[in-house]
């Protein structure tokens, strides 16, 4: 097998690339080289040739290092043909890679109205594009963490929010680094955790619109945050054959649902929801306050600016809640209504509750858990419309049956990177 060499115009550059099938003990391919000039953390793109013809390598048949890689030297990329339409293909006698590193993009944008391999069907923004103004409105660490004074270094994308296609036609995710922190606390018993793949998180909660994209159905206010869906109807049920059961299935869904079926549309199989782990390390967005604003002035415990967990001023800027100032919502309100995290996601604190991928129980600390392996009820975060404050805050857990369906259940959208 050969390989063969591309740079990018990044000032990192590639060299030494080799292909190797570990054949006749493992199917898998190990693509090695070495990376370096680096300054930033750069993505390694990946195509493949069969001599000339082009050779489809989804993102869920590789693995090692492809993205954010950040210090020079010899990395390795592993391809499994396995689950990709090689094996049907016959011997690929002339198979050769490039790898060309990219800069890492702040979002991606999928658009839902096209189908998966379609020309301009996923799109990236990238921060010298932001910041040159080719996406609108932007902002800069909007974000202090009181707690110590550090500021949170972002880039937003507040433009976002003034186009309706990015809520309704479009799906838009954010870039989100791998990385450790507190999971817990403000009342709650406090656990150490540590991220060790990074991810884009939805920018927004699945809208009515995009539901109704993805499953052939018709109804609803279009940029209303989805509700009155479930667990199941999100992934597939535990009792159904076959079972769909996380962790123990790890990442299949059942054939028509959700996931299901934006897989297939998108060609993006990673698609799924956040583990719990996952949903308060992109809501805290490196903050270790009450909610995702910094602000150390804002309680849980019933005093100041807290009427006994029901009224807080600052979450009145950050999340729909039952006792909103001045007008309390009534229902599940339009995406993108109130201000964003250091991140750039909105609603992570209030209008409808997430649904997360654990069983609810004891949380498992340590690098990328998966909670316990068993149970009754499903993890849900961030409160609701419904709710008062206290139930809206980042260390608030609380669990559902995952057939249920209320008016205030919905969920948001990640795609872990491998």
């Amino acid at each position: 097998m050969a390989a063969c060499l591309a740079l990018g115009a990044a000032a990192a550059e590639i060299s030494g690339v080799t292909v190797r099938q570990r054949w006749p003990w493992s199917p898998l391919v190990d693509i090695d080289y070495v990376l370096t000039n680096v300054t930033q953390p750069m993505d390694i793109a990946v195509t493949a040739r069969n001599g000339v013809n082009p050779v489809a390598l989804p993102d869920h048949s590789l693995a090692g290092d492809r993205f954010g890689v950040s210090e020079d030297g010899a990395h390795r990329i592993v391809w499994d043909p396995t689950v990709t339409d090689c094996t049907n293909q016959g011997v690929l006698a002339q198979f050769n890679v490039t790898l060309t590193p990219t800069a890492v993009p702040l979002y991606m944008i999928v658009d839902l109205t096209q189908e998966a391999g379609a020309d301009g069907q996923i799109e990236y923004v990238y921060e010298e594009d932001l910041t040159n103004g080719l996406w609108g409105a932007w902002v800069r660490n909007p974000v202090t963490n009181a707690l110590g004074e550090a500021i949170v270094e972002s880039v937003v994308w507040t433009g976002v929010t003034t186009n309706e296609i990015y809520k309704t036609d479009k799906l838009v995710l954010r870039r989100v680094p791998a990385g450790p922190y507190t999971m817990g606390g403000q009342g709650v018993t406090a656990y150490a955790m540590n991220l060790t793949k990074g991810m884009y998180a939805g920018v927004f909660e699945v809208t009515q619109k995009q539901w109704n994209l993805v499953m052939g159905t018709t109804g609803g206010t279009d940029a209303q945050a989805k509700h009155t869906v479930s667990y199941d109807d999100i992934r597939g049920a535990t009792n159904s054959t076959p079972a769909i059961d996380w962790p123990a299935t790890v990442y299949t869904v059942a054939s028509g649902s959700f996931m299901d079926k934006l897989r297939d549309k998108t060609g993006l199989t990673d698609f799924d929801l956040p583990t719990e782990a996952q949903w308060e390390y992109v809501c805290r967005a490196k903050t270790a306050t009450v909610f995702n604003d910094g602000n150390a002035a804002a309680k849980y415990d019933g005093t100041e600016e807290n009427n006994n967990g029901n009224t807080n001023g600052f979450l009145n800027a950050l999340g729909w809640y039952k006792f909103n100032d001045p007008t309390p919502p009534t229902a599940a309100q339009p995406v993108g209504g109130k201000l964003p995290n250091a991140w750039g996601l909105y609603d992570t604190h209030g209008n409808v509750w997430e649904w997360c991928l654990d069983w609810y129980g004891t949380p498992v600390s340590g690098s990328d858990p998966k909670g316990t392996v068993s149970g009754s009820g499903r993890v849900r975060r961030g409160g609701s419309w419904n709710n008062p404050a206290s139930y809206c805050r980042s260390a608030y857990r609380s669990s559902s049956t995952p057939s249920n369906r209320y008016n205030s259940f919905g969920f948001r959208l990640v795609r872990t990177l491998p």
